[in-house]
């Protein structure tokens, strides 16, 4: 495959051909004029071919918008790319194809693909992109809309199956606990395949991550599960550190001696008071420690 490289190319400025076209359409009406008045046919051998000649110079006037481009081909071969705005005059028989290099975004349809644990999910993803190299997004691939969008989506279907859902350790990488490292390697993703219609990915996010219909119920009854695991871990340990500093302040400060069924019993309500999830009611005692 011929591998063509984006150059830019010179063209005449076309306000200095315009006026020139303008002079030779007024010489070609005097022509006329004095053709007729002289009726002399062998003036016909000049103003015919300058008839044509304007006519087809007109077909090389183009006008090149902020943030596009025009790839000029003449008869098969690659001129060169202009890029730079204004009003231009190039070969009449060059053929200028528009390239459009402003920003634009590409959204994907919802896919459903499995995880890296095998669990169907849904997912989207929002790709900002633009055309760096008119050339290549010409001459390289056949469609480069269409091409941003199929490998659009072939991207985000691989880094799915790269990736789970999501994880008990917060430390490990996954779809839903670590977005911003999901949009950097989906980015690089798409790089890589994008390069060769010359585009470059600017952004890339996920826009919707979702369990598959048919498992949303039981993974959020899992989830719920975890969190409340997690949460009762959590309240546990916070219980026994308080329950570790009570029994310690007593101690040094000499307020009661327990002998150690008096602190395990001391320890039980503590615990039963902090980790309970309904109010404890207090029991107070008016008589000794030891009945």
């Amino acid at each position: 495959m011929q591998n063509i490289v984006d150059r830019p190319v010179r063209n005449i400025s076309g306000f200095i051909m315009l006026p020139l076209l303008l002079v030779a359409i007024a010489l070609d009406v005097l022509l006329i004029i004095y053709a007729v008045e002289n009726e002399n046919p062998m003036f016909l051998w000049i103003i015919i071919p300058l008839i044509l000649l304007i006519f087809i110079s007109f077909a090389g006037f183009f006008i090149v918008q902020p943030n596009n481009s025009r790839v000029l081909v003449l008869f098969g071969n690659y001129l060169g790319t202009a890029a730079k705005s204004g009003f231009w005059f190039a070969n009449p028989f060059t053929s200028k194809h528009l390239v459009s290099l402003r920003i634009r975004n590409f959204n994907s349809d919802k896919i459903k693909v499995n995880d890296l644990h095998g669990n169907p999910i849904e997912i989207a993803a929002v790709i900002v992109w633009r055309v760096v190299d008119s050339a290549r997004a010409l001459f390289d691939v056949q469609n480069y809309e269409q091409f941003v969008a199929i490998q659009s989506e072939t991207a985000i279907r691989a880094l799915a199956s790269e990736y789970p859902y999501d994880v008990d350790q917060e430390d490990k990488s996954s779809l839903r606990g670590t977005p911003q490292e999901i949009a950097d390697q989906l980015k690089a993703h798409l790089q890589s395949r994008l390069h060769a219609a010359g585009i470059e990915v600017m952004e890339a996010r996920l826009t919707h991550l979702a369990y598959a219909p048919e498992i949303a119920q039981a993974m959020l009854r899992r989830q719920q599960a975890q969190a409340v695991v997690a949460a009762r871990q959590k309240i546990v340990e916070g219980a026994v550190g308080m329950v570790e500093m009570a029994l310690a302040q007593l101690s040094e400060h000499n307020i009661v001696t327990l002998d150690e069924e008096k602190k395990a019993s001391m320890v039980n309500n503590l615990l039963v008071a902090l980790v309970s999830e309904s109010e404890a009611t207090p029991v107070i005692n008016t008589g000794t420690l030891h009945s």
